[in-house]
């Protein structure tokens, strides 16, 4: 690939790090359906580095040799993070959280953005609960601290030998992932929760049992808010939403938010595993064999 260079409104990042996220594999095999990419495909939608590049006329509080974290669209002309250098729009891209390895900063923006998406759509208050599927991912386990950092009750979702993981991350109540999960969920708040982020993406009509009348299921993908929903969750005026995370692509002021609480211990940065940018294909192998706790991340 050519090397890029930052234009008018662009900085440019020296990529050391970035992590490797279920979305990139879809990207790799096809499954995106994006009949307009053309190879060769670069996947990767957050990275981290330091700042080397300033374009003309670009207006930003960052300098060059800031330690940098970033979040880019591998769907976009310049592609994805799995690049030794990333020129994007200035907005995309905020200081790295401080005390952070390059291979921890690269685990946040995209997973923050997603989590943060999925509350936000919630649009619950503190007081009020919630209930997260996948409680041990990365976005799941990111999810539980957002909301507990305001204040909102969690249930989460763990396997036997991920409990003490879910409970360090701050739930409330802990119940046993798999089927039936609903039900359980249900017995530990008999009124049901307010709102429900389900990151496993078991499917709405599968959990909407664990959410009282009126409330709300945010989902990673697969449905939207026009979707044609079961005619349980129309009965019951439950809303469902989708996560898209390219709606805060743009939203420097939430990206920068992730620092800041990172910066003050609310949200952990997990990783898996750090691999050389040369073993990309088996950092997708275990990603794909799944049981990873914590992010993949390819060094450059």
């Amino acid at each position: 690939m050519p090397e890029p260079h930052a234009g008018p409104g662009q900085v440019r990042v020296r990529v050391h790090a970035a992590s490797v996220n279920p979305g990139d594999r879809y990207l790799r095999n096809g499954s995106l359906g994006l009949a307009s990419l053309v190879p060769p495909y670069v996947p990767g939608m957050e990275a981290a580095g330091v700042l080397d590049e300033i374009g003309a006329g670009t207006v930003t509080d960052l300098r060059i040799g800031d330690r940098v974290m970033a979040m880019t669209m591998p769907t976009e002309p310049g592609g994805g993070a799995y690049a030794q250098y990333l020129a994007l729009p200035a907005q995309r891209v905020t200081r790295a959280p401080e005390g952070t390895t390059h291979a921890e900063a690269a685990t946040l923006p995209m997973n923050g953005l997603t989590a943060r998406r999925a509350l936000d759509l919630l649009g619950l208050s503190a007081g009020q609960s919630v209930a997260v599927t996948g409680g041990a991912g990365v976005v799941g386990g990111l999810v539980i601290q957002m909301a507990r950092a305001e204040g909102i009750t969690v249930v989460a979702d763990a396997l036997p030998a991920d409990e003490e993981l879910v409970r360090s991350l701050g739930a409330d109540l802990v119940v046993l992932r798999g089927p039936g999960v609903a039900r359980r969920i249900l017995d530990a708040v008999p009124e049901g929760v307010d709102g429900l982020v389900d990151t496993a993406v078991i499917g709405s009509s599968a959990v909407a049992g664990a959410v009282h009348d009126g409330g709300v299921i945010v989902t990673l993908l697969g449905e939207g808010p026009r979707a044609l929903r079961p005619a349980e969750l129309r009965r019951r005026s439950l809303r469902t939403y989708m996560v898209f995370v390219p709606d805060y692509l743009d939203d420097r002021a939430r990206l920068d938010r992730l620092r800041s609480q990172a910066e003050a211990g609310e949200l952990t940065l997990r990783i898996a595993r750090v691999l050389p940018a040369e073993q990309a294909a088996e950092a997708h192998r275990l990603l794909e064999a799944g049981g990873v706790r914590g992010r993949l991340v390819l060094e450059f």
